[in-house]
């Protein structure tokens, strides 16, 4: 596959607080186009689920944002978006390691260690999707992680060797191209259809029983299904299906 950084519109900055705040103010203020993107050597504040920080050494890693404008999703189809994202990084990872998996709903990871987190702000409108900024952390070749994350790891740390983070952000937004078109052009839901199916087999602890904790407490479970809207369905020993949606349940790891 040929990837070329010519092919998209990018801004580079020696730093920002946050590369999905610094796209939003600029969507709100004037019209950009379609797979813009906004490259950041540092963040001072950058944003993770559930409010965390992501941490990145200057320079050493991947952070930026990108912005596309998919109207032709309905509001609640909005989970292919996270789908198909995490599927264009898992894509360019395994073009240089294996056992490269999707955490639900979308981190990356290799084995039991977290390489990669995604941040994806949607917003709505009557007709569906107006626009979306998908935020993107990826170690590249950082090798040591100070912050108490559990489980950080870099695609250095797992190669031996230093990458390109500009090549692999080219890959990335790349197959992000092929499946958002694929998906733009879906007369039948074939593609979409294949993007959920391709997403399913990449899950994290897809098979066998693991632990899991809710409001209730820890619980062991095997993974039965993610369903359209992103509700993951979980069996627990007692065969009681459970549903969650993001933020409702943790993986103990």
């Amino acid at each position: 596959m040929n990837a070329k950084t010519e092919d998209f519109p990018i801004i580079n900055l020696d730093e920002t607080d946050s590369t999905n705040r610094y796209l939003t103010l600029l969507c709100d203020r004037e019209l950009v186009s379609e797979y813009t993107t906004v490259r950041a050597d540092y963040q001072t504040a950058g944003k993770g689920q559930r409010g965390n920080t992501w941490e990145s050494e200057r320079g050493k890693n991947l952070l930026f944002s990108l912005v596309l404008y998919p109207t032709f999703l309905e509001a609640h189809r909005q989970f292919l978006l996270s789908q198909l994202t995490a599927l264009a990084v898992k894509e360019t990872l395994e073009l240089w390691t294996d056992e490269i998996r999707i955490k639900w709903p979308n981190d990356i990871y290799w084995k039991e260690k977290k390489i990669c987190g995604l941040l994806i702000e949607n917003e709505l409108s009557a007709e569906g999707i107006a626009r979306s900024i998908i935020g993107i952390g990826l170690n590249v070749n950082q090798e040591i992680f100070h912050s108490d994350a559990p489980n950080p790891v870099s695609l250095r740390q797992i190669t031996g060797l230093e990458k390109n983070p500009m090549e692999v952000l080219t890959y990335i937004l790349t197959y992000t191209r092929r499946f958002y078109e694929g998906l733009r052009n879906d007369k039948d839901g074939t593609i979409a259809s294949l993007i959920a199916r391709q997403y399913n087999l990449a899950l994290f602890r897809r098979e066998g029983w693991h632990p899991y904790e809710d409001a209730s407490g820890r619980f062991m479970a095997r993974l039965l299904r993610v369903e359209e809207d992103g509700r993951y369905i979980l069996q627990d020993e007692a065969g009681n299906e459970r549903g969650y949606l993001f933020k409702e349940v943790q993986y103990v790891l």
